[in-house]
């Protein structure tokens, strides 16, 4: 597999092949890389991004404005089953390597291309980042408090694209293995489509009944009581209920409040949510008179889902990830860092995480496998196509 990639979106995709075992070859710019190495430099010089989405694969530095750069670009993609890239809009296109052209010159090879907004509408030229992404497809609307609306604080349209993208590849791969879709060689995915998508339950609720839903921070416009609550002991529990039978338990055996479990505001959710404001204050008074860890008992007994909110600092020591032995060691070029397994447990596969490349790493070595001797690898660096 062969990656144009930077930042997030299409590194996101390649790793998460790469955790199921794909060789992830990484086409970056001679001067720099991938921009996502320079964001910050926390992680022993390199930056965090990079350290999280690049694991495992091989760097080769090219460059791809120049005809030689292309050329042996070329010749990895005669050897490469899948194309992935995140450039900016229509540089695949200027750089001859457009799906439409590929299908021509490589017809085994799956192009990927993930950007802003999918071919042939309006906004099919800009540029997009995560922040505009969730902008544009109401995201931002739905989150933070009403009046100030937040982006979500992961880059959700990032990875979910690179998700997308990577399913869509695993099927493609997987038709093929079984003889199936060798009509389809490429994938576009947008960042925009992917957050629409995951605006599904917001984008049917307006449709249908005329009404926006305003954020509620930490809470739900669909369902209540469902949110977060200060306890004795200066922590938050946040308390989550789908149904009247949950609600019925939280009232009866939580809080002992059999009147509010047969109080005419709360019987239904529909209800709930209308006084919602109401019920929030007699679950937080309850609340406040109790330390977290009785709050949290209690809640686990009368089988109330419910947790602990915390700080980034909080789940980095979590106990919960230390148990199952979640984390591993990955090596950089500065020395081995901690680094979570990827999210799919499969029983007697053992992701492989792998390296975090140094910028070029890898150039003489996969060159070499397309049969450059180290003369023409040398004369390659000498023109400054290779670094």
């Amino acid at each position: 597999m062969v990656a144009l990639e930077q930042a997030v979106s299409a590194p996101m995709c390649t790793r998460t092949l790469g955790d199921f075992g794909a060789r992830v070859v990484k086409v970056e710019n001679p001067h720099g890389g991938d921009f996502a190495r320079h964001y910050d430099d926390v992680v022993r010089g390199l930056g965090a991004h990079f350290v999280w989405l690049n694991r495992g694969k091989e760097s080769v530095a090219l460059d791809l404005k120049h005809p030689d750069g292309i050329a042996v670009l070329r010749r990895l993609l005669d050897r490469a089953d899948v194309l992935v890239s995140n450039l900016t809009p229509g540089t695949t296109a200027r750089l001859g390597l457009s799906p439409a052209e590929l299908a021509v010159s490589h017809p085994e090879l799956i192009a990927v291309e993930i950007d802003g907004y999918g071919p042939g509408g309006p906004l099919s030229h800009k540029r997009a980042y995560d922040l505009l992404a969730q902008a544009e497809s109401g995201a931002c609307s739905v989150t933070g408090r009403q009046g100030a609306p937040a982006k979500a604080g992961p880059p959700m349209a990032d990875v979910c694209s690179g998700l997308y993208a990577a399913m869509s590849v695993m099927a493609l791969l997987c038709g093929r293995g079984r003889g199936q879709s060798r009509g389809f060689s490429s994938v576009a995915v947008s960042l925009f489509d992917t957050m629409t998508e995951l605006m599904g339950y917001p984008l049917t609720y307006t449709q249908h009944s005329g009404v926006e839903q305003q954020p509620l921070g930490m809470g739900s416009p669909a369902v209540a009581p469902y949110g977060s609550y200060g306890t004795a002991d200066g922590h938050t529990v946040v308390f989550g209920t789908t149904n009247d039978r949950e609600w019925q338990r939280l009232a009866r055996e939580l809080l002992e409040r059999p009147d509010l479990a047969d109080d005419a505001r709360f019987r239904s959710n529909a209800d709930r949510l209308e006084h919602r404001e109401a019920l929030d204050v007699e679950i937080a008074a309850w609340c406040r008179r109790h330390d977290l860890a009785y709050v949290q008992k209690r809640a686990d007994a009368a089988g109330i889902g419910n947790a602990r909110y915390n700080t980034t600092g909080d789940v980095v020591a979590h106990p919960h990830l230390v148990a199952r032995d979640r984390w591993r060691s990955v090596d950089t070029p500065s020395g081995p860092v901690r680094a979570l397994l990827p999210p799919p447990v499969i029983d007697g596969y053992e992701p492989p995480m792998g390296a975090i490349p140094e910028l070029g790493r890898h150039t003489d070595a996969v060159l070499g496998e397309l049969g450059l001797d180290a003369g023409e690898i040398a004369a390659l660096r000498e023109r400054g196509v290779v670094a």
